[in-house]
């Protein structure tokens, strides 16, 4: 297909606490605060975007604050999990350590289809995998968050979808986005349908959608611990713009092109409720901060330049927390 997705852009969840979110990203997991700004649509509240030492297209998870946000309720319908990319195996058993020792709740080692991960939750039971994927898929680790290198988070690993009904999602994925049916593998829930496998552009862990069917849940109450939704890639604007004319071909209602001043978007739901982006790669995050900079103050979008001092009036202060 011309113009092909390239793959996960980046995933957007929630937090009650902008401040614990911080501490737990940067400090436990190593990763890079790259933006710290505002939610766009309630400027009100905090937008934390962690991703790899340059902030690639690939390699972000963000947060939106919303305080006092009722605790996610699981349920069909839903971004139910998300991969961390490291390098292999050795890193694996170095997390597993590492988060046993912080006192993060933590698994032990398994595999899930065609890879290897190390399933844990957040302070706020946001469901998370490391998935070791050989460094195929790219990303360069932040070595300023006290995690070695070798170990270091690389970017975006698949993302997990819990449906009612497969085929609503399945047709979204492949007759409109060109994703690719790739395999599957037998649900850890006794009693449930496989989850199947779904693959795009060049495939590897960051390309990846994991679809799990279960008709015995209700529809998710998303909260604190949740997940918003998950950009998929397109390379610039040409490609966005032919994007939006196959979504509204296919008579899917969407948000028309967003310029989120980083990057250009399109949002839309597919018959799941899973509410998707296609966001181009750039311009990027050091359009407005240096690269060596990235995420040491509050960046606004230039719609809301002029609105800086009401809106830091109404942030609560967030630091960066000490190594």
């Amino acid at each position: 297909m011309a113009h092909e997705i390239r793959g996960i852009h980046h995933v957007s969840a929630l937090t009650a606490d902008a401040g614990r979110n911080m501490a737990f990203y940067t400090c436990s997991l190593g990763m890079r605060l790259v933006k710290r700004t505002v939610n766009q649509d309630d400027p009100s509240c905090y937008h934390l975007f962690y991703a790899d030492r340059k902030g690639s297209p690939g390699t972000d998870l963000t947060f939106f604050e919303i305080p006092l946000l009722a605790r996610e309720q699981p349920g069909t319908g839903s971004i139910s999990g998300l991969g961390l990319r490291v390098a292999d195996e050795a890193s694996l058993t170095f997390w597993f350590e590492r988060l046993q020792a912080l006192g993060i709740a933590v698994m032990e080692p398994r595999r899930l289809g065609s890879w290897q991960v190390l399933p844990f939750t957040d302070f706020e039971g946001q469901r998370l995998m490391l998935v070791a994927d050989g460094g195929v898929t790219g990303g360069v680790p932040w070595q300023g968050g006290g995690v070695p290198a070798e170990h270091g988070i690389l970017g975006l690993g698949p993302v997990w979808l819990t449906v009612r009904h497969l085929g609503h999602s399945a047709r979204v994925l492949r007759d409109v986005l060109g994703f690719r049916q790739v395999g599957a593998y037998p649900s850890e829930v006794a009693g449930q349908p496989d989850i199947v496998v779904f693959a795009v552009g060049e495939g590897g862990a960051g390309a990846e959608i994991h679809v799990a069917e279960r008709g015995d849940l209700p529809p998710e109450r998303l909260g604190r611990g949740g997940v918003h939704h998950v950009a998929l890639r397109v390379a610039d604007d040409e490609a966005q713009r032919l994007w939006l004319e196959r979504l509204e071909a296919s008579h899917l209602r969407t948000s028309g092109i967003v310029d989120r001043y980083y990057f250009r978007s399109i949002y839309f739901r597919d018959p799941s409720g899973i509410l998707f982006e296609l966001a181009t790669d750039g311009p990027g995050f050091a359009v407005d901060e240096p690269e060596d900079r990235l995420g040491e103050r509050i960046a606004l979008p230039p719609f809301l330049e002029p609105r800086r001092a009401e809106i830091e009036a109404h942030l609560h202060p967030i630091e960066m927390p000490a190594s």
